[in-house]
């Protein structure tokens, strides 16, 4: 489990360095923290996209794991949905994303590499992710109308990069150094971005301080962390996937919710505290339940 705690303890510590430079007035108001995740949103999240799944196995993309995760991550959504669309479709889905979209980068990966033994269970979901929910959430929070929407959705930024790197590790492209080597640097500033903005943005308002929405967090925070993983146990057993499969399936599905979703409302300016306050809560709360999970499966 040494992958996994240093994957958590890294998260934890790039959102603290946020908070101390928002303290220390270097982060001095909230336009400049959103100038973290503008940045991030429109040209290193969709270099780090690009790179992650062009250089992925395409081959991997669909497995019986990813299909569950797939159920599971649209049953879940829908529960929330059902219980919250009465908020706003923006918010709504700024939680519905929060409660069942599962940070499957710089946690997933170390999860899936040091807990289930390989990669290939983890970079299939950050394509899928990209391509098939991300222009929904996108559209839902950034579209005026159904056509403004769906244009939205799958012309923002790492939608297309996405594709295109599917594209490249399909054809079997090798990209020139001169052109790989810039994109995955601009990549690497993604998750620091996103995670130091995070971290600034608890100066001003700190986690559950905002009791209008407290439901809301404490529902998406139950369903991602709990509601998540037994859907997709469930499913992986009703489809009759191997034991293996089933365990695989449920860790991933225990993952906290993702920094890419923050950054998502952060952008749009729509659904953040709902957002901001879930990811914190399951950063901190998914280890203990993976580790439970880990346990009842004998690993």
């Amino acid at each position: 489990m040494q992958g996994v705690l240093t994957g958590f303890a890294i998260v934890l510590a790039v959102i603290f360095i946020g908070w101390l430079l928002a303290v220390r007035g270097v982060i001095g108001s909230d336009r400049e923290r959103l100038m973290f995740n503008k940045v991030a949103f429109y040209a290193a999240t969709p270099a780090l996209l690009f790179d992650s799944v062009a250089n992925s196995d395409p081959g991997t993309i669909l497995t019986p794991v990813t299909l569950i995760i797939i159920l599971a991550t649209a049953v879940i959504a829908a529960i929330y949905l059902a219980l919250f669309w009465r908020t706003g479709l923006a918010n709504a889905t700024s939680g519905a994303a929060a409660s069942s979209y599962f940070n499957s980068v710089n946690i997933g990966l170390p999860v899936s590499i040091y807990v289930l033994g390989e990669s290939t269970y983890a970079i299939p979901m950050i394509f899928i992710q990209m391509v098939l929910f991300t222009p929904l959430i996108l559209g839902a929070l950034g579209g005026k109308s159904l056509l403004g929407a769906v244009k939205t959705g799958l012309l923002s930024p790492m939608v297309v990069a996405s594709m295109l790197g599917f594209v490249v590790a399909y054809l079997g492209v090798n990209i020139p150094d001169p052109v790989a080597k810039p994109i995955a640097l601009l990549g690497g500033a993604s998750i620091p971005m996103i995670l130091m903005s995070f971290g600034a943005s608890l100066k001003t308002s700190a986690v559950l301080s905002d009791a209008a929405v407290r439901p809301q967090v404490a529902t998406a925070s139950a369903l991602k962390l709990v509601g998540m993983p037994a859907v997709a146990f469930l499913l992986a057993r009703l489809f009759g996937l191997s034991p293996d499969h089933v365990y695989a399936a449920t860790i991933l599905a225990a993952l906290p919710t993702a920094q890419q979703v923050y950054n998502y409302a952060a952008t749009f300016q729509k659904g953040q505290t709902v957002a901001r306050d879930t990811v914190f809560i399951t950063t901190f709360a998914a280890l203990p339940v993976m580790l439970v999970i880990a346990a009842l499966f004998g690993r």
